[in-house]
């Protein structure tokens, strides 16, 4: 049933695709939902996203800004049909990651278990480069019905003092499963799914961990939690898309989870393609699927410059080092007190 889109990208609505894929056929769900925070939500618009007549307050406002308790609960209603078509392809043991923002995050892992997963971790992924996005409330101020003096000394008083955004450095990604069907090893004999292949090393040699980092930040936690940084081709000069992920951290959860070639990875929003990209690269098959036409060109383009390298499905015990730390870093010397510190 699924053979009509294997190694393909579906440019329809994804409880529609869900609806016709088949029952227990898919290995790995890993997707980067729309977060419903403003315009972001399931009908998803670039244009729209990035016009500024839907930001609040301030025209430069980026998207994701407003605060509405209503963006919760409408992302848990979608989310837990989107769960509940999700756990029905998925194979017994097969698992489910899903990104999502620190905002919303317990809505999205709340419709996941109600839908019947099983809630197996959260895994982190880190890094230090972001926008802050606390504001300032001088302009507020300045709209106040009050003498200049009296402004002067609001500001005074609240300076430093700012809206409740602190800077987000980390973005967390579920960790869900399927009921295994029998134990783990009457399931995994099955269906090929259900365990995690600890070969798969991430920082120096280290066992995997739920905490990821893309980008270098000390010897401690590189040591630890690094996984290759994004290439600069990776992303391509023609993507557009807003929020394009580490295509490292997709292999990563795709080499973890998978084992065997014949392994069909399913990303239900596509988006730029990196799911995908990073399906094809390690010889898996996939699925993908976007309502958006813009992104599934973009998909389509990268997908279509990617080789494949096939790893020997009956090989379990091949260590899958990820490309990390190709240059040894050079670190300061810390002594024990500032190390402390970092941690």
């Amino acid at each position: 049933m699924n053979e009509t889109y294997l190694n393909k990208i579906i440019n329809e609505d994804v409880l529609k695709v869900l609806s016709m894929l088949a029952d227990n056929s898919i290995d790995l769900v890993l997707t980067d939902p729309p977060y419903f925070l403003d315009k972001m939500d399931d009908s998803w618009d670039e244009k729209k996203v990035a016009s500024t007549k839907y930001h609040h307050v301030i025209k430069s406002l980026p998207a994701g800004m407003k605060f509405d308790r209503e963006q919760g609960k409408n992302f848990y209603k979608w989310y837990y049909k989107v769960a509940n078509e999700i756990i029905r392809v998925l194979k017994p043991g097969g698992f489910f990651f899903s990104f999502s923002s620190p905002r919303l995050y317990h809505r999205m892992v709340s419709a996941i278990d109600d839908a019947g997963f099983l809630i197996r971790d959260c895994f982190i992924w880190l890094y230090t480069q972001n926008q802050p996005k606390a504001m300032s409330l001088n302009h507020f101020i300045e709209k106040l019905d009050e003498d200049k003096e009296t402004k002067e000394d609001i500001k005074k008083q609240l300076n430093g003092w700012k809206t409740p955004q602190i800077k987000s450095c980390f973005e967390p990604i579920v960790m869900a499963q399927k009921e295994p069907d029998g134990t783990f090893l009457e399931n995994f004999r099955k269906y090929n799914v259900g365990l995690l292949n600890t070969h798969v090393k991430i920082g120096q040699d280290m066992f995997p961990s739920n905490v990821i980092s893309t980008n270098k930040i000390n010897e401690i936690v590189d040591k630890c939690f690094l996984i290759s940084k994004p290439d600069k081709k990776e992303k391509g000069d023609f993507n557009a898309h807003r929020t394009v992920k580490p295509l490292s951290l997709c292999e990563y959860i795709i080499n973890l989870t998978t084992y065997s070639n014949e392994a069909v990875v399913l990303d239900p929003f596509a988006g730029s393609g990196t799911t995908l990209v990073a399906a094809k690269k390690l010889g898996r098959k996939f699925i993908g699927i976007d309502i958006n036409k813009e992104y599934i060109e973009i998909s389509k383009r990268r997908i279509k410059s990617t080789n494949a390298n096939y790893f020997i499905s009956n090989d379990i015990n091949k260590e899958r080092q990820l490309r990390i730390l190709e240059k040894a870093a050079k670190y300061k010397r810390l002594n024990k007190c500032k190390i402390a510190k970092t941690i």
